[in-house]
Protein backbone atom coordinates (compact mmCIF):
# COMPACT_ATOMS: atom_id res chain seq x y z
CA UNK A 1 0.00 0.00 0.00
CA UNK A 2 2.78 2.42 0.96
CA UNK A 3 4.63 1.57 -2.24
CA UNK A 4 1.59 2.52 -4.33
CA UNK A 5 1.25 5.84 -2.50
CA UNK A 6 4.95 6.54 -2.99
CA UNK A 7 4.72 5.73 -6.69
CA UNK A 8 1.71 8.01 -7.09
CA UNK A 9 3.51 10.87 -5.33
CA UNK A 10 6.55 10.34 -7.55
CA UNK A 11 4.37 10.36 -10.67
CA UNK A 12 2.63 13.53 -9.54
CA UNK A 13 5.99 15.25 -8.88
CA UNK A 14 7.47 14.13 -12.19
CA UNK A 15 4.46 14.60 -14.40
CA UNK A 16 2.57 17.46 -12.82
CA UNK A 17 4.90 19.66 -10.77
CA UNK A 18 8.17 19.19 -12.66
CA UNK A 19 6.29 19.02 -15.95
CA UNK A 20 4.62 22.34 -15.18
CA UNK A 21 8.00 23.88 -14.30
CA UNK A 22 9.51 22.59 -17.55
CA UNK A 23 6.59 23.91 -19.53
CA UNK A 24 6.99 27.29 -17.85
CA UNK A 25 10.76 27.37 -18.49
CA UNK A 26 10.26 26.35 -22.13
CA UNK A 27 7.57 28.95 -22.70
CA UNK A 28 8.67 31.69 -25.03
CA UNK A 29 8.80 32.66 -28.68
CA UNK A 30 11.01 32.10 -31.67
CA UNK A 31 11.86 33.93 -34.86
CA UNK A 32 13.86 33.03 -37.93
CA UNK A 33 13.89 29.84 -39.94
CA UNK A 34 15.88 26.62 -39.89
CA UNK A 35 19.52 27.19 -38.97
CA UNK A 36 18.92 30.85 -38.26
CA UNK A 37 15.99 30.20 -35.94
CA UNK A 38 16.39 31.75 -32.50
CA UNK A 39 14.27 30.71 -29.52
CA UNK A 40 13.87 32.98 -26.50
CA UNK A 41 12.45 31.17 -23.48
CA UNK A 42 11.81 31.97 -19.84
CA UNK A 43 14.47 29.46 -18.83
CA UNK A 44 17.03 31.15 -21.10
CA UNK A 45 16.27 34.56 -19.64
CA UNK A 46 16.53 33.20 -16.08
CA UNK A 47 19.84 31.57 -16.97
CA UNK A 48 21.16 34.87 -18.32
CA UNK A 49 20.01 36.70 -15.18
CA UNK A 50 21.67 34.09 -12.95
CA UNK A 51 24.87 34.34 -15.00
CA UNK A 52 24.84 38.12 -14.60
CA UNK A 53 24.43 37.75 -10.84
CA UNK A 54 27.32 35.28 -10.55
CA UNK A 55 29.56 37.37 -12.84
CA UNK A 56 28.79 40.48 -10.79
CA UNK A 57 29.72 38.70 -7.55
CA UNK A 58 32.99 37.44 -9.04
CA UNK A 59 33.90 40.92 -10.33
CA UNK A 60 33.21 42.47 -6.92
CA UNK A 61 35.39 39.83 -5.29
CA UNK A 62 38.19 40.48 -7.79
CA UNK A 63 37.95 44.24 -7.22
CA UNK A 64 38.18 43.81 -3.45
CA UNK A 65 41.17 41.49 -3.77
CA UNK A 66 42.90 43.83 -6.22
CA UNK A 67 42.31 47.03 -4.24
CA UNK A 68 42.51 45.70 -0.68
CA UNK A 69 45.91 47.36 -0.03
CA UNK A 70 45.09 50.64 -1.77
CA UNK A 71 44.09 53.94 -0.23
CA UNK A 72 40.58 55.29 -0.55
CA UNK A 73 41.55 57.67 -3.37
CA UNK A 74 43.10 54.89 -5.47
CA UNK A 75 40.09 52.66 -4.87
CA UNK A 76 37.77 55.31 -6.26
CA UNK A 77 39.87 55.50 -9.43
CA UNK A 78 39.40 51.81 -10.15
CA UNK A 79 35.60 52.01 -9.99
CA UNK A 80 35.49 53.32 -13.59
CA UNK A 81 37.87 50.61 -14.79
CA UNK A 82 35.82 47.82 -13.23
CA UNK A 83 32.61 49.29 -14.65
CA UNK A 84 34.12 49.04 -18.11
CA UNK A 85 35.26 45.46 -17.41
CA UNK A 86 31.79 44.63 -16.07
CA UNK A 87 30.07 45.74 -19.28
CA UNK A 88 32.46 43.73 -21.43
CA UNK A 89 31.96 40.69 -19.16
CA UNK A 90 28.18 40.97 -19.44
CA UNK A 91 28.38 40.94 -23.24
CA UNK A 92 30.59 37.83 -23.16
CA UNK A 93 28.23 36.14 -20.67
CA UNK A 94 25.20 36.78 -22.88
CA UNK A 95 26.82 35.20 -25.93
CA UNK A 96 28.21 32.30 -23.87
CA UNK A 97 24.80 31.50 -22.34
CA UNK A 98 23.05 31.73 -25.70
CA UNK A 99 25.60 29.37 -27.23
CA UNK A 100 25.32 26.97 -24.25
CA UNK A 101 21.53 26.96 -24.59
CA UNK A 102 21.81 25.85 -28.21
CA UNK A 103 21.09 29.18 -29.81
CA UNK A 104 22.97 29.79 -33.04
CA UNK A 105 24.89 32.97 -32.27
CA UNK A 106 26.64 33.19 -35.65
CA UNK A 107 24.14 35.77 -37.00
CA UNK A 108 24.65 37.81 -33.82
CA UNK A 109 28.43 37.69 -34.16
CA UNK A 110 28.30 38.61 -37.85
CA UNK A 111 26.00 41.55 -37.17
CA UNK A 112 28.04 42.59 -34.13
CA UNK A 113 31.28 42.52 -36.10
CA UNK A 114 29.88 44.83 -38.77
CA UNK A 115 28.34 47.07 -36.12
CA UNK A 116 31.51 47.23 -34.05
CA UNK A 117 33.59 48.19 -37.10
CA UNK A 118 31.28 51.12 -37.79
CA UNK A 119 31.08 52.14 -34.16
CA UNK A 120 34.84 51.73 -33.76
CA UNK A 121 35.55 54.08 -36.65
CA UNK A 122 33.08 56.64 -35.34
CA UNK A 123 34.20 56.40 -31.72
CA UNK A 124 37.91 55.69 -32.08
CA UNK A 125 38.81 58.83 -30.10
CA UNK A 126 36.51 57.67 -27.30
CA UNK A 127 38.16 54.25 -27.23
CA UNK A 128 41.60 55.90 -27.14
CA UNK A 129 40.48 58.00 -24.18
CA UNK A 130 39.17 54.92 -22.33
CA UNK A 131 42.36 52.94 -22.99
CA UNK A 132 44.44 55.94 -21.94
CA UNK A 133 42.40 56.24 -18.74
CA UNK A 134 42.99 52.57 -17.93
CA UNK A 135 46.75 52.96 -18.47
CA UNK A 136 46.85 56.08 -16.28
CA UNK A 137 44.99 54.40 -13.44
CA UNK A 138 46.83 51.08 -13.61
CA UNK A 139 50.43 52.34 -13.92
CA UNK A 140 49.80 55.45 -11.74
CA UNK A 141 51.60 57.72 -14.18
CA UNK A 142 49.27 60.49 -13.05
CA UNK A 143 47.83 61.08 -9.59
CA UNK A 144 45.34 63.49 -8.10
CA UNK A 145 47.30 66.50 -6.85
CA UNK A 146 50.01 66.29 -9.52
CA UNK A 147 50.93 69.54 -11.24
CA UNK A 148 51.07 69.16 -15.01
CA UNK A 149 51.64 71.32 -18.07
CA UNK A 150 49.44 70.65 -21.10
CA UNK A 151 49.47 72.89 -24.19
CA UNK A 152 51.45 75.53 -22.27
CA UNK A 153 48.85 75.58 -19.49
CA UNK A 154 49.78 74.59 -15.94
CA UNK A 155 47.16 72.93 -13.75
CA UNK A 156 46.72 70.82 -10.64
CA UNK A 157 44.95 67.49 -11.24
CA UNK A 158 41.71 67.29 -9.25
CA UNK A 159 39.94 64.30 -10.81
CA UNK A 160 40.88 61.30 -12.97
CA UNK A 161 38.09 59.45 -14.75
CA UNK A 162 38.00 56.72 -17.35
CA UNK A 163 37.65 59.10 -20.32
CA UNK A 164 38.88 62.49 -19.14
CA UNK A 165 41.10 64.10 -16.52
CA UNK A 166 40.21 67.42 -14.93
CA UNK A 167 42.74 69.98 -13.69
CA UNK A 168 42.39 73.46 -12.23
CA UNK A 169 44.65 76.17 -13.66
CA UNK A 170 46.35 79.03 -11.85
CA UNK A 171 43.45 81.23 -12.95
CA UNK A 172 40.96 78.94 -11.15
CA UNK A 173 39.65 77.64 -14.46
CA UNK A 174 38.90 73.98 -15.07
CA UNK A 175 40.66 72.33 -17.98
CA UNK A 176 39.24 69.00 -19.20
CA UNK A 177 41.92 66.83 -20.82
CA UNK A 178 41.08 63.75 -22.95
CA UNK A 179 43.07 60.85 -21.55
CA UNK A 180 44.56 59.87 -24.91
CA UNK A 181 46.76 62.97 -24.70
CA UNK A 182 48.70 61.34 -21.86
CA UNK A 183 49.74 58.43 -24.10
CA UNK A 184 50.20 60.28 -27.40
CA UNK A 185 51.59 63.70 -26.39
CA UNK A 186 54.47 64.84 -24.22
CA UNK A 187 53.08 66.02 -20.89
CA UNK A 188 55.18 67.78 -18.24
CA UNK A 189 54.51 66.42 -14.75
CA UNK A 190 56.17 68.75 -12.26
CA UNK A 191 55.56 66.51 -9.26
CA UNK A 192 55.85 62.96 -10.61
CA UNK A 193 59.03 62.14 -8.69
CA UNK A 194 58.63 64.51 -5.74
CA UNK A 195 56.92 67.76 -4.79
CA UNK A 196 60.14 69.79 -4.77
CA UNK A 197 60.93 71.61 -8.01
CA UNK A 198 63.72 73.97 -9.06
CA UNK A 199 62.73 77.40 -10.36
CA UNK A 200 64.65 80.32 -11.82
CA UNK A 201 64.50 84.11 -12.11
CA UNK A 202 66.66 85.74 -14.80
CA UNK A 203 68.00 89.29 -14.78
CA UNK A 204 70.52 91.33 -16.74
CA UNK A 205 72.88 94.02 -15.36
CA UNK A 206 74.85 96.69 -17.12
CA UNK A 207 78.38 96.00 -18.35
CA UNK A 208 80.93 97.18 -15.77
CA UNK A 209 78.84 96.08 -12.78
CA UNK A 210 80.48 94.25 -9.87
CA UNK A 211 79.47 90.66 -10.72
CA UNK A 212 80.23 89.26 -7.25
CA UNK A 213 78.12 91.97 -5.69
CA UNK A 214 75.33 91.08 -8.09
CA UNK A 215 75.62 87.44 -6.99
CA UNK A 216 75.30 88.39 -3.30
CA UNK A 217 72.27 90.61 -3.95
CA UNK A 218 70.51 87.88 -5.93
CA UNK A 219 71.06 85.36 -3.13
CA UNK A 220 69.80 87.96 -0.65
CA UNK A 221 66.64 88.45 -2.72
CA UNK A 222 65.60 84.81 -2.24
CA UNK A 223 67.01 84.31 1.26
CA UNK A 224 63.93 85.53 3.16
CA UNK A 225 61.31 84.72 0.53
CA UNK A 226 58.38 82.70 1.86
CA UNK A 227 58.02 79.38 0.06
CA UNK A 228 61.70 79.09 -0.93
CA UNK A 229 63.48 76.14 0.67
CA UNK A 230 66.69 76.57 2.64
CA UNK A 231 67.86 73.17 1.51
CA UNK A 232 68.82 72.60 -1.24
CA UNK A 233 70.44 76.01 -1.11
CA UNK A 234 69.68 78.65 -3.75
CA UNK A 235 72.55 79.47 -6.12
CA UNK A 236 73.41 81.96 -8.84
CA UNK A 237 74.81 81.32 -12.31
CA UNK A 238 76.52 83.89 -14.50
CA UNK A 239 74.81 82.70 -17.65
CA UNK A 240 75.95 84.80 -20.56
CA UNK A 241 77.38 88.00 -22.00
CA UNK A 242 74.31 89.45 -23.65
CA UNK A 243 74.07 92.10 -26.33
CA UNK A 244 73.23 94.83 -23.82
CA UNK A 245 73.71 93.19 -20.41
CA UNK A 246 75.48 90.59 -18.30
CA UNK A 247 72.91 87.80 -17.83
CA UNK A 248 72.43 86.15 -14.43
CA UNK A 249 70.02 83.53 -13.13
CA UNK A 250 69.12 82.89 -9.49
CA UNK A 251 67.96 79.30 -8.90
CA UNK A 252 65.91 78.17 -5.91
CA UNK A 253 63.72 75.27 -4.79
CA UNK A 254 60.06 75.30 -3.79
CA UNK A 255 57.52 72.68 -2.72
CA UNK A 256 54.50 74.07 -4.54
CA UNK A 257 55.25 74.90 -8.17
CA UNK A 258 51.58 75.68 -8.70
CA UNK A 259 52.04 79.08 -7.03
CA UNK A 260 55.55 79.77 -8.36
CA UNK A 261 54.48 82.86 -10.43
CA UNK A 262 53.64 84.77 -7.23
CA UNK A 263 56.93 83.71 -5.61
CA UNK A 264 58.89 84.80 -8.67
CA UNK A 265 57.06 88.11 -8.71
CA UNK A 266 58.02 88.84 -5.10
CA UNK A 267 61.65 87.96 -5.85
CA UNK A 268 61.71 90.32 -8.84
CA UNK A 269 60.33 93.15 -6.68
CA UNK A 270 63.10 92.49 -4.16
CA UNK A 271 65.80 92.33 -6.84
CA UNK A 272 64.70 95.67 -8.24
CA UNK A 273 64.75 97.25 -4.78
CA UNK A 274 68.17 95.83 -3.87
CA UNK A 275 69.70 96.88 -7.18
CA UNK A 276 68.40 100.43 -6.75
CA UNK A 277 69.85 100.63 -3.22
CA UNK A 278 73.24 99.38 -4.43
CA UNK A 279 73.43 101.32 -7.71
CA UNK A 280 73.24 98.23 -9.90
CA UNK A 281 71.70 99.14 -13.23
CA UNK A 282 69.33 96.92 -15.17
CA UNK A 283 69.90 98.14 -18.74
CA UNK A 284 67.41 98.30 -21.53
CA UNK A 285 68.34 97.12 -25.03
CA UNK A 286 70.40 99.66 -26.92
CA UNK A 287 71.30 99.89 -30.55
CA UNK A 288 73.77 102.19 -32.27
CA UNK A 289 72.45 103.60 -35.51
CA UNK A 290 74.97 105.00 -37.99
CA UNK A 291 73.70 107.27 -40.77
CA UNK A 292 75.73 107.62 -43.94
CA UNK A 293 74.94 110.47 -46.36
CA UNK A 294 76.25 110.87 -49.89
CA UNK A 295 76.85 114.50 -50.90
CA UNK A 296 76.38 115.21 -54.59
CA UNK A 297 79.02 117.59 -55.89
CA UNK A 298 77.73 120.19 -58.30
CA UNK A 299 79.34 120.38 -61.69
CA UNK A 300 80.46 124.05 -62.33
CA UNK A 301 79.82 123.64 -66.00
CA UNK A 302 76.15 123.02 -65.28
CA UNK A 303 75.80 126.59 -64.01
CA UNK A 304 77.31 128.11 -67.11
CA UNK A 305 74.85 129.87 -69.32
CA UNK A 306 74.96 129.52 -73.07
CA UNK A 307 74.74 132.80 -74.94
Amino acid sequence: MQEEVTDKITDVVKDDIWGAIKDFLNWGFSFGKEDNQIEITVGLLLLIALSFFIASLLLKLMRRLFTRKMGETDKLKFISVFKFIKYVTYIVVVFAVLSFAGVNITPFLAASAALLVGVGLALQDLFQDVIGGIFIIVDKSLLVGDIIEVDSKVGRVIDIKLRTTRAITRDDKIIIIPNHKFITDSIFNYTQNRKTTREKVSVGVAYGSDTRKVEKLLLLSVDQQKGVLKSPKPFVLFEDFGDSALMFGVYFFITDSFIDPSIKSEIRFRIDSLFRENNITIPFPQRDVHLFTNQIKEDPSSNMSVD
